[in-house]
């Protein structure tokens, strides 16, 4: 009996074979530019000092975080605690305050090259329920914006996190507690990516380069699916949602400019293939075929089923989160003979079909992988030139403050008896000045990244505005950003 697993959110896609006569081959493993992050060892301590507790939280691929702890109040304190201990480091130097200001675009992930079928699971979250894991994961104390890729072959978290450590920590409990797994276990089969890997893997994700089937091209449409499912969602944020557009700009150049879809099956393909290794070649002709659900993936079978012209193998690809065969809908059947074998087969097993011409498809990776690592440079230059926003906002409110107040000190001499018009006229007057002074100063402060060197004149002229208009004495928008997280959890 056999089984393959996609759709978002499904339960499990099986595909189901009856042969006595078939042997079950180990599957191959391909694993084609799969990035396995070996677990590292638990790092624990307990630190007893005077008559206090010091307590060292063991978390592995996060750094230990340390908290005395208050036999009475430990409980109310400590839902802020690591919130309050970021806002601290921040104050401990101001010098390098501004290096701060970008978060950092972080991957929290499982997938078939690091997880078993069962674990994915667990942890798939259906495409209906993405708005609400977005709101969820922006609620927690260190993650400003945040996206899902929740497929049959991955589960993977995008989040740009005010702190790498302590947003890895946060969400590794969020998928400990909505799939049920321990955090250990998820600890054990989860990667962990940041910033200019990250942007290399989702690019690579969506190019099918990390796919079971090299150059698929299903995760493309599941990319996509993430931006529009994120539109207007809050917390699909700036950056996450450029991340996954440019994601799907790859995808689509990668597929044009190297062919590597070309002949390339998908995963419901695979699954056809599959079956045909499993049985007899004379039975082929004679085997009846069942698939349940009515999805892509089933739609997909059929059609390489027709194609094959051939057709006893039950394929099942349903996003049902409730069984659909019960134990009481087979215990009224006719016994079947121990001799008539039934094996089943998942997703994983598929290695076996797509070990197939690997030479002609690495060939084609490496292909791809310079066209990533070219729109990669262009993505990080792109938000490299949204550390000017910041500068921007400081040095139009740093204007406007002034105009105010001058504008205030001008009609305070003209009398309270000034007409409506007037005011209006002076007051136009001066935010007129301000936009022709302020013009010029913008204009040097955009950039689109495309340009490495127009981007470094433009950051040159960022740190130029900074020193001449004291602008870094304004409160960082990392340390706004924190202290409405502190405010948020202590109401």
């Amino acid at each position: 009996m056999a089984v393959s697993s996609a759709f978002v959110g499904a339960k499990l896609e099986t595909l189901l074979l009856s042969n006595s006569a078939s042997s079950s081959a180990s599957a191959a493993q391909a694993g084609l530019l799969c990035k396995p992050v070996a677990a590292r060892p638990k790092r624990a301590a307990v630190i007893r000092r005077n008559s206090g507790m010091i307590r060292c939280e063991a978390v592995p691929d996060v750094l230990v975080q340390t908290e005395k702890l208050d036999p009475i109040n430990a409980a109310s304190s400590s839902a802020s605690a690591s919130s309050l201990s970021a806002l601290e480091q921040l104050k401990t130097s101001a010098a390098d305050r501004y290096t701060k200001e970008r978060s950092s675009i972080v991957v929290i992930g499982l997938s078939i090259h690091t997880a078993p079928v069962e674990m994915r699971e667990k942890l798939a979250i259906p495409e209906a329920e993405w708005p609400r894991a977005i709101g969820e994961l922006c609620g927690l104390n260190h993650i400003e914006e945040a996206a899902v890729l929740s497929t049959c072959n991955r589960m993977e978290i995008y989040v740009v996190a005010l702190s790498r450590q302590r947003g890895v920590k946060e969400v590794t409990e969020w998928m400990s507690k909505t799939s049920g797994i321990p955090v250990s276990e998820i600890c054990e089969h989860r990667f962990l990516l940041y910033d200019k890997d990250a942007t290399q893997h989702i690019f690579e994700v969506s190019a099918g380069l990390d796919s079971l089937v090299l150059g698929e091209g299903q995760i493309l449409a599941q990319v996509k699916q993430v931006v529009k499912v994120g539109q207007g969602v809050v917390g699909f944020g700036r950056n996450i949602s450029g991340l996954f557009k440019h994601a799907i700009t790859v995808g689509k150049r990668v597929r044009a400019e190297t062919n590597i879809a070309a002949g390339a099956v998908s995963v419901s393909s695979a699954a056809v293939e599959l079956a045909l290794m499993k049985l007899p070649e004379t039975s082929h002709a004679t085997a009846r075929m069942l698939i349940i659900g009515a999805g892509k993936m089933g739609k997909l079978v059929i059609k390489h089923l027709v194609a094959k012209a051939e057709a006893d193998v039950v394929f099942t690809s349903t996003a049902s989160e409730t069984p659909l065969f019960l134990k009481e809908h087979v215990l009224d059947l006719p016994p079947v003979d121990p001799s008539v074998g039934a094996r089943v087969y998942n997703v994983d097993d598929l290695k076996e079909v797509v070990a197939a011409n690997k030479e002609d498809r690495l060939r084609k990776a490496m292909e791809a992988q310079a066209i990533i690592a070219e729109e990669s440079k262009q993505f990080e230059a792109w938000r490299d030139s949204l550390a000017t926003v910041p500068t921007i906002k400081k040095l139009r409110a740093y204007a406007e403050r002034i105009r105010a107040a001058e504008l205030d000190k001008c009609l305070s001499k003209m009398g309270d008896d000034i007409p409506k018009k007037t005011r209006k006229a002076v007051d136009d007057l001066s935010r007129g000045i301000v936009n022709k002074l302020l013009h010029g100063p913008m204009q040097h402060l955009r950039c689109d990244g495309s340009d490495s060197r127009t981007l470094s004149e433009t950051l040159e002229n960022m740190h130029a505005l900074n020193r001449m208009f004291n602008l870094e004495t304004e409160i960082s928008e990392l340390e706004q950003k924190i202290r409405a997280k502190v405010e948020q959890t202590q109401k």
